[in-house]
């Protein structure tokens, strides 16, 4: 018999046990470790106020391996496979059709529930299944993936299945808490017992506590945890900030048509959750930051996956607890940033200043300068922003954290932070960082500030008055891409940040009243027909026409005057995709302008049959009551006035209890009327005194009767 083939002596000895151990290392799951580890068990000591009652000691076992549930066989991938593609293409007769089809399919997935959402190829098919299952096939799911959470949260496939069930559970929540369940111990058709999902959220919350520590960090882990945070604190779902917050540009996008899609009122408004939510997420949070101290939790603000954790800790802390929980020595704040006020030889600004200019760090500031209560921004305004910020507006990524700040500035302070930035705006532009300059414009319209210098400094770093300042703002060019074909124009268009930035920036300044809206409607105004038709047409450039001609305030005869340009060349704007939405915007622009309107209209119709042959044509045909305007035009331009008084009398309602003066023509009249109706009720006739007055019968002042 063959002997093994190894070396002998103390080296190979050494090398061997050390190879065994890092094979041990590499396949033991990420844990919290501590200075001093006894046996199995890690100690942390919490550094809290004695005075609160909290654990003495945290202990963190050693997590378990991670178990195997097995895999499907062939038959049943190809199954599950024929199932999703079934769900996607959502073929189905009717709803009834398509529940059968999911009973069924939750009947063949009954025991391999765990199989399935581990798998690749299947755990699409689940997270459709959870898209369109009902409360109750929600809950038998929760029952099957209890006591296997902690798992299942850090599995590649599995988190993403998480996050959906923690998703679609959340509104059925609220919903039992308005009706809620009669008897929670009823079984259900598959044998089980009927819990509600608030137990059963709270077994989930049971089932991650004293693991939460770890999982900041995980890379799956860290999503579905985010999740759960927010479904426990009641917070909007479909908020964007949210959103972007919960989940990676990187997202696979998982959806099935035909579903029940919730409002997006539903989704934007914060939900009712019981009070054992708010004390389990007052738990969560302490039990997350438990034994991390200042160094830790500031290494955490630069991990790329433990960051968004922290930020969403932040804002709950910050929204939940009030003012004055930022304060308290045990807050997650004042863990943070230790020292109150930071002052510039602190190690707290030390930190904030290195936050500034991390790509990563930067975002939790952000959250920070957003949710601060005011004394708290304040002190922190004073102490690390107000006099430099700008110098922090050249950073590019500065640059985000001061658009936070000028949002909470008061008038004197913005009206302070405008004069220093406004040294830097020819860099900005140069640069096509325009997003500050947009926030600032903004601002100074909330806080009712003169805009006149910034203006005057962005009118100069475009290339000065005329048409030339707002084409070099939008990059307006008569390049090779009028040319490409629509998708590859597009592709060419999204790859141009400036151009993008620079459109924002011309439509902010239009929406803002005084130098800046004057500065862009005199650049449009100056415009020859050809640069303003190629302006409609451009993808990005159109917003801004758009909105300088529907925007509050805008005077009549810039609208009459930048309208009347595109006389002849309507029904070529309304052939082209992008254009063609100008147009419809042409009858908002033209409520007070019936004689434009009916221009329009009349070389809309001379093009009839062209414009039926086009898809954006047939809608600008629609859109402006062409078929009306064709065969009733009395009505079609009785409506077009309708329309004007409706939205007159919308905007300027009469005031009550006031006196309205009335002119001498008005009162005269009103006396005619007044004589001619006492005369009626006497039973005289009237006596006309011009050349249509008829005379009373008898006295045809000397004019024979006969004829």
């Amino acid at each position: 018999m063959p002997k093994e083939n190894k070396k002998r002596g103390r080296r190979e000895e050494k090398k061997r046990k050390r190879d065994d151990h890092d094979v041990y290392e590499r396949a033991s799951p990420k844990r919290q470790k501590s200075e001093e580890e006894v046996g199995d068990d890690v100690e942390i000591v919490l550094d809290v106020d004695p005075s609160i009652n909290y654990q003495e000691s945290v202990h963190a076992p050693l997590p378990e391996e991670t178990p195997f549930y097995g895999l499907l066989d062939e038959e049943e991938q190809t199954y599950f496979k024929r199932a999703d593609t079934l769900l996607e293409l959502n073929q189905f007769a009717d709803d009834e059709e398509r529940n059968l089809f999911l009973a069924n399919v939750y009947r063949e997935a009954g025991g391999k529930e765990l199989k399935v959402v581990c798998s690749q190829s299947c755990s699409r098919l689940m997270e459709r299944l959870i898209r369109l299952s009902t409360a109750e096939q929600l809950k038998s799911l929760f029952q099957k993936f209890t006591g296997h959470f902690l798992h299942l949260v850090q599995h590649r496939f599995a988190s993403h299945c998480c996050e959906a069930l923690f998703l679609q559970a959340a509104p059925i929540v609220t919903q039992e808490l308005i009706a809620p369940l009669a008897d929670s111990k009823e079984p259900t058709n598959d044998g089980g017992i009927s819990a509600s999902m608030e137990d059963l959220f709270l077994l989930v919350v049971k089932e991650l506590e004293g693991n939460l520590g770890y999982l900041m960090t995980d890379t799956f882990a860290s999503h579905t945890l985010r999740v759960l945070l927010v479904v426990l604190s009641g917070q909007p779902l479909k908020s964007i900030a949210i959103r972007t917050l919960l989940q990676s540009k990187k997202k696979e996008k998982i959806d099935v048509t035909g579903r029940k899609i919730e409002s997006k009122a539903e989704g934007m408004a914060y939900r009712t959750v019981p009070e054992s939510f708010k004390a389990a997420l007052d738990e969560m949070i302490l039990g997350t930051i438990a034994g991390l101290d200042t160094t830790y939790l500031q290494a955490l603000a630069t991990h790329p996956t433990g960051n968004p954790v922290l930020q969403l800790l932040i804002e709950l802390e910050f929204s939940r607890s009030g003012k004055s929980k930022a304060r308290e020595e045990n807050s997650l704040f004042r863990r943070l940033l230790p020292d109150d006020p930071p002052a510039d030889d602190t190690q707290s600004a030390s930190f904030v200043k290195g936050l500034l200019y991390d790509p990563v760090g930067s975002r939790l500031l952000e959250t920070i300068v957003q949710f601060a209560p005011g004394k708290v921004f304040k002190t922190l305004y004073k102490s690390l922003f107000r006099d430099n910020i700008g110098n922090l507006v050249r950073n590019d990524i500065a640059g985000f954290v001061v658009s936070r700040i000028l949002e909470r500035l008061s008038h004197d302070d913005l009206q302070y932070a405008v004069g220093l930035i406004c040294q830097h705006v020819t860099l900005l532009i140069e640069r096509q960082r325009t997003s500050v300059i947009k926030t600032m414009i903004e601002r100074c319209q909330v806080r009712d500030i003169d805009t006149q210098a910034i203006a005057d400094t962005i009118t100069t770093a475009y290339g000065g008055n005329g048409a030339s300042m707002l084409v070099n703002m939008v990059r307006l060019s008569r390049d090779d891409t009028q040319a490409m074909a629509p998708e590859r124009k597009s592709q060419v268009e999204a790859q141009d940040a400036g151009k993008l930035h620079g459109s924002l920036l011309a439509q902010a300044m239009v929406l803002a009243t005084g130098p800046l809206r004057d500065t862009i409607c005199d650049s449009i105004t100056t415009m020859d027909t050809s640069t303003l038709l190629l302006m409609a047409k451009d993808r990005t450039a159109t917003h801004v026409l758009q909105v300088a001609l529907t925007c509050e305030g805008q005077t009549k005869a810039f609208r009459r005057k930048v309208i009347q340009q595109f006389y002849g060349h309507v029904p070529e704007l309304a052939l082209d995709a992008i254009a063609s939405h100008v147009v419809d915007i042409f009858w908002t622009g033209t409520e007070d302008l019936l004689f434009v309107r009916e221009h329009i209209a009349e070389d809309l119709l001379q093009n009839e049959a062209t414009l039926r042959e086009s898809y954006s044509g047939r809608a600008v045909w629609r859109n402006w009551m062409m078929d009306l305007y064709k065969r009733r035009r009395v009505e079609w331009i009785s409506k077009a006035k309708g329309t004007l008084d409706a939205e007159v009398a919308h905007a300027n309602p009469k005031p009550r209890n006031v006196t309205v003066v009335k002119s001498g023509i008005v009162l005269a009249r009103e006396r005619f009327a007044a004589t001619r109706a006492g005369q009626a009720a006497k039973g005289r006739p009237a006596i006309g005194t011009g050349a249509n007055g008829v005379l009373p019968s008898g006295r045809l002042g000397g004019i024979s009767a006969k004829v």
